[in-house]
């Protein structure tokens, strides 16, 4: 199996597409001597002749003599290919020794096979078997050798076997891969055949299709872990349970796989319903009692927040949902049990999906929550190309649509209060993120307008808002926004008009219907006047923090001591458990941003933590306390919330509050509850 290296390959490449090319010519544009280049010349020539193609000359002014079938035939796209995937990097050829390692039980490798099968030096073979064991390294396996056994990889037979999967996949994706890796791994076609009738029946009784890859792949894998186990190779430990798959119908079936290797370890088993089961599908007659209990809900959930985030409804819903569902089941397992193979996902998220890639990243939470730990980047980008996929088959484009950021320096709570109103007065923009001053210069996806609460550099339209907005701030915002967006306000475009306008040249079924449709879908004035002007009905500040909910003190000794006895009161009324206490106090040490005026603080913490139901609670510390090192605080206000809704007002007139310095000063100063409870007051909306 000759094989050209990339030097001799590139050299082959250049004096085919430009055959007047002299010898000193490419000794300068490849740094090479005269001697290296008529080395080559030789392999590439030695090459040709395995191939039956004629040879390359050279005549006395250097120049090369290419016969015409060498153009013709090499240079098609398709032979270029096959040039290329001729060249074995030093990437391939470990990977070959690895494979090699693993399949050949039966030979006892030595330097000797490698160099045979890949045509090289033995220096060549010790380096990469050197490379070969770093890159095992990670994974506690280590190459040995022995007379006796010849070359072998020592280690835990799970892990063995998942680098089994991974190289198989890898060399089958080299042009005509099917055949090569059948030469490495001395598997005939009768084997091949008889163990992918197995698998057809697999599917079958499954009524399901395995993706072509998979089964070009599956054929390869099975039987070299077949002849591993009569090897005596056989697996010890998995990190799945006997109860965790017994009742998956794949356990059940997976017995006609294994019929002609009876009887097997309940481990080994478990092991064949695993590949199973992660293995990608592209069809399954999907029964819901075989889905993975409450993965059709995750997948829903996460649709309805990416439709939020992106302002987009999905069309054709549950057909997406269905292929999300062939996709996620076997992913499901892959993540759970960290099986994800990182060759199967060769997509690079390009410009096009980025903004798209980064909104699916924020909206898959309920399946993180579900699997328990965090999804890989790269089945997250599968995802992103479904979801692409589908949007691009309706006609939308996020791209189109006008993407906002958001820059407070103020902190996470500022931030989130920001973040739900500038939605709602905007409900048809997508906003990508929230950041902070120092995250927003190094933020690198596409965005079109920054909504700030200070000036910033910035080659887009930035606008100052305030961290809290009344309603006519939020009317005037969005009238100068949607002005220096367009050229017009909502209040300028005539929508009645249009649609008369409209009407002389085309029919209208349903007058009225298509005015609501273009003030929403265009004019975006009906949704979001609504949003400016509806009446709030949850509590006031003052509502949330009675008398009983206020303590003052003179002073104490330290910050941790302050938040636990600023958490009594909703303690004492059961809002929150012990357990929200020491989540607030672990929170405050990685986001010190929760200080959101002179002199007071919102701790805070996530809901799960331990909050029953929404409340607040108010301390006074007359002399301060030292938070972070740098800060004084004198107010800290607790909050403990169910959602971004019921405590929402609340916040505002805090954050109000907070900007004001004589209030401030009168709740630093106060001798009796009485002049806290007055203040708080003033800032209830009627």
């Amino acid at each position: 199996m000759m094989q050209l290296d990339a030097r001799s390959h590139n050299l082959l490449k250049e004096v085919l597409n430009h055959p007047h090319i002299k010898s000193t010519a490419l000794e300068t544009k490849y740094g090479l001597s005269r001697r290296q280049i008529s080395y080559s010349f030789n392999k590439i020539n030695d090459w040709l002749l395995t191939k039956n193609l004629p040879s390359i000359d050279r005549n006395r002014q250097g120049m090369f003599i290419i016969d015409p079938i060498l153009t013709k035939i090499l240079l098609n796209q398709d032979e270029q290919d096959a040039v290329a995937e001729l060249v074995l990097t030093e990437d391939t050829r470990v990977n070959i020794i690895l494979l090699m390692m693993i399949s050949h039980l039966d030979d006892e490798l030595s330097l000797n096979h490698f160099t045979q099968k890949l045509d090289v030096s033995k220096n060549t073979i010790l380096n990469d078997i050197k490379q070969a064991q770093y890159l095992l390294t990670k994974d506690d396996l280590t190459i040995h050798y022995s007379r006796k056994f010849g070359y072998y990889i020592e280690g835990n037979e799970f892990t063995i076997r998942r680098m089994l999967v991974h190289l198989i996949n890898k060399l089958l994706k080299r042009l005509r891969g099917t055949n090569y890796l059948k030469e490495i791994t001395n598997l005939s076609d009768e084997q091949l055949s008889s163990m992918r009738s197995r698998i057809e029946t697999i599917e079958n009784k499954l009524n399901i299709k395995f993706t072509d890859e998979k089964m070009e792949a599956m054929p390869f894998s099975l039987l070299i872990t077949q002849n591993r186990i009569k090897h005596d190779k056989t697996i010890t430990e998995l990190p799945v349970t006997y109860n965790e798959l017994k009742q998956t119908k794949e356990f059940k079936v997976v017995e006609s796989l294994l019929d002609a290797i009876d009887p097997l370890p309940v481990t080994e088993r478990l092991f064949f319903t695993l590949h199973i089961l992660t293995t990608n599908v592209y069809w399954s007659d999907l029964i819901k009692q075989d889905i993975i209990p409450c993965l059709i809900n995750a997948i829903n959930e996460t649709l309805s927040i990416f439709e939020k985030y992106s302002c987009i409804m999905i069309k054709d819903r549950e057909q997406l949902v269905n292929k999300l569902l062939l996709h996620l089941k076997p992913a499901y397992y892959r993540i759970k049990y960290q099986l994800t193979e990182i060759d199967d996902f060769n997509y690079a998220i390009n410009e096009e999906f980025s903004e798209l890639h980064h909104l699916v990243k924020k909206a898959i939470y309920p399946l993180t929550d579900l699997l328990g730990k965090d999804i890989p980047e790269q089945e997250i980008i599968y995802l992103t190309m479904l979801v692409g996929g589908w949007l691009t088959r309706q006609g939308d484009n996020l791209r189109k649509k006008t993407k906002a950021i958001i820059v407070c320096p103020k902190g996470v709570s500022v931030s989130k209060m920001m973040d739900s109103v500038l939605r709602e007065v905007f409900p048809e923009f997508v906003f990508l993120e929230s950041l902070s001053v120092r995250e927003f210069y190094q933020f690198k996806l596409d965005y079109d307008i920054v909504f700030s609460l200070i000036p910033l550099e910035s080659d887009k339209k930035v606008f100052i808002v305030k961290s809290f907005l009344e309603k006519e701030d939020k009317y005037h915002l969005r009238k100068q926004v949607i002005s220096s967006l367009y050229g017009y306000t909502n209040d300028a475009l005539n929508v009645e008009a249009l649609v008369n306008l409209i009407e002389k040249d085309a029919t209208i079924q349903n007058k009225d219907n298509l005015i609501k449709r273009i003030y929403t879908f265009i004019n975006q004035n009906t949704y979001a006047q609504t949003a400016l002007t509806e009446k709030s009905v949850t509590p006031d500040l003052a509502d949330f923090i009675p008398s009983a909910n206020i303590t003052l003190k003179k002073n104490l000794s330290s910050w941790n001591e302050a938040l636990r006895l600023t958490a009594k009161p909703l303690i004492r009324d059961g809002s929150i458990t012990e357990n929200y206490i020491q989540a607030v106090i672990d929170h405050c040490q990685t986001d010190p941003y929760i200080i959101i005026g002179s002199g007071i603080a919102i701790p805070h913490a996530s809901p799960e933590n331990g909050v029953n139901k929404v409340g607040m609670s108010l301390l006074r510390i007359e002399d301060g306390v030292t938070f972070a090192e740098h800060y004084q605080i004198h107010i800290i206000v607790l909050i403990a919330a169910l959602d971004k809704q019921q405590h929402f007002k609340a916040l505002t007139q805090l954050l109000k509050l907070s900007g004001t310095t004589s209030d401030l000063d009168t709740i630093k100063q106060a001798k009796v509850k009485k002049e806290i409870t007055a203040i708080l007051k003033k800032y209830k909306k009627n």
